[in-house]
């Protein structure tokens, strides 16, 4: 069987970001071209990031998946552990803010910041 990992950013019942993986099975398409079944999304934004751009800690407004087009993005957490995304990676941000939560810079969310020599350009997938 032919899986395609998903790296998740997601809010954990403490309320702090993590991250875990999950295996996405690719039933559709031809043994040359395996395909996921078709996935809803509601929407697209790109962004530019210049070099040295460097967020506070947030939460994702709503689930989306992030893909790296050029450059290198630094997800950060509270823990104190990070992970750099390069061209042509991606992960699925569902951090958002536990329901009933106020946002708490000190338990809640991530930072991110753009790595190395060249502006960061990413591509939102909203879900």
């Amino acid at each position: 069987m032919t899986t395609f990992k998903k790296t998740i950013l997601y809010t954990d019942t403490d309320g702090r970001a993590r991250f875990r993986e999950e295996e996405v099975t690719l039933t559709e398409g031809t043994p040359q071209a395996m395909l996921s079944p078709l996935l809803p999304s509601a929407g697209y934004q790109l962004r530019q990031s210049p070099v040295g751009f460097r967020s506070q800690f947030h939460c994702t407004t709503s689930p989306q998946w992030l893909f790296v087009l050029s450059g290198q993005m630094e997800i950060g957490l509270q823990d104190g552990s990070s992970r750099i995304f390069g061209p042509g990676e991606h992960f699925y941000s569902d951090d958002t803010l536990p329901a009933g939560a106020t946002f708490d810079p000190a338990v809640h969310g991530h930072w991110s910041r753009q790595v190395g020599d060249s502006p960061l350009v990413t591509l939102f997938v909203r879900t």
